[in-house]
């Protein structure tokens, strides 16, 4: 039976100081003054075209990202989740994260936005090295990223991430080992690593760097996993670890297909319609000019089909390291878990799943084969 599930609000802010060459996402290198009033006004009245998906639910977490957030200034950010609490209630203890990259703190100190509301900071680091960061076009250096990293730890916020890739343009073994050693000595409580990937429609798409090759790959993958365990860190999705109680709520949120409303240019949403027994995906209009000059922000809705429900839902719960509850994906699709009951002995068979009386569970050959799990659910 379809259940309304957590509910969580994800804000897009599309500037950035220039757009990095392997970044597919929708963002736009800033030319100018920011319109940041122009632009929070325009956010508050697109939540309120979306108030009536709340159904009568708080937030659990919001999660502003971008491009670069932290171009706007502390007092914007405020008066937005200011505004925002007032339209929907805030969950106690709401985790309120923002996105915030070295080299772009412009207008305020990491304590300024604290101090407006945001409870914990995903940096976007990438690397310790200045020559990889200068390969991916980054604006910052190496101390920029240690500095950033330490005012957070001392700026009263409840967590803070570390964003790290690996697999960067010419990276050693040795190299990618040690980013994961400075990144351990400033001690975060959450740290993102993951592999970079080549993205249509980015620069490195038409002009391929060089990568390191397959077998350096997986040695660095293999001991870079296992290093990060022996530091403390638990793998709790597949490119997130964390200390113990440090994991973020406002992704666990997106894996466990829980509800997000989307605000900014572009912004995704999922919503469960309970009245109407429907799953919708909402998208907002992509550009800043056409979204600035809209009267209704909404550029696409689209409903999550009954027959395509079980797949979109294994698509996001298979990132999750933990096993799935049976019940969970009852309320979650609103279908019965019999529908899948075929895929899932197929993959029991391979070797790709347990199960049990109330859960499913990947294998550690699952994990490493999700893709081939999801064709058994075609």
């Amino acid at each position: 039976m379809l259940t309304l599930p957590p509910l969580s609000l994800y804000i897009h802010i599309p500037w950035c100081v220039q757009k990095c060459p392997y970044c597919d996402f929708n963002s736009h290198g800033q030319h100018g003054e920011l319109p940041q009033t122009e632009y929070v006004d325009a956010l508050i009245a697109d939540l309120k075209q979306d108030l009536h998906y709340v159904q009568g639910r708080q937030l659990h977490t919001i999660f502003i990202g971008g491009g670069t957030p932290s171009l706007f200034d502390a007092a914007q950010i405020k008066r937005l989740l200011t505004e925002v609490d007032k339209l929907i209630k805030f969950k106690d203890n709401i985790e309120i994260t923002m996105e915030a990259n070295p080299g772009t703190l412009e207008h305020d100190d990491f304590e300024a936005y604290q101090r407006a509301g945001v409870t914990r900071l995903s940096i976007g680091v990438q690397s310790f090295s200045s020559d990889k960061l200068n390969l991916l076009g980054r604006i910052h250096d190496k101390t920029e990223a240690q500095v950033a990293a330490k005012k957070a730890k001392t700026s009263g916020y409840n967590s803070f991430n570390l964003d790290l890739m690996h697999g960067l343009p010419n990276q050693s073994f040795d190299e990618a080992l040690a980013d994961i050693e400075t990144a351990a000595e400033l001690a975060p409580p959450h740290l993102s690593w993951y592999q970079l990937t080549i993205e249509p429609n980015t620069l490195f798409h038409s002009k391929p760097p060089q990568l390191p090759d397959d077998e350096k790959l997986w040695r660095i993958y293999e001991q870079g996993q296992k290093r990060l365990a022996e530091l403390g860190y638990v793998q709790y999705e597949i490119s997130a670890y964390s200390k113990e109680g440090f994991q973020c709520q406002h992704n666990l949120n997106y894996w466990q297909f829980g509800d997000y409303l989307g605000i900014g240019c572009g912004a995704h949403g999922k919503i469960t319609q309970l009245k109407h027994n429907k799953i919708l995906r909402t998208v907002k209009i992509k550009h800043p000019k056409g979204y600035l000059a809209a009267s209704d922000y909404t550029s696409d809705t689209t409903i999550v089909e009954e027959e395509d429900r079980p797949l979109e839902y294994l698509m996001n719960r298979l990132r999750l390291m933990t096993p799935i509850p049976k019940e969970e994906f009852e309320q979650r699709t609103g279908l019965e878990r019999s529908v899948i009951s075929q895929g899932i002995e197929q993959a029991c068979a391979k070797g790709l799943m347990t199960q049990s009386q109330e859960h499913w569970q990947l294998t550690p050959r699952g994990h490493m084969f999700v893709n081939d799990l999801l064709s058994q659910f075609l």
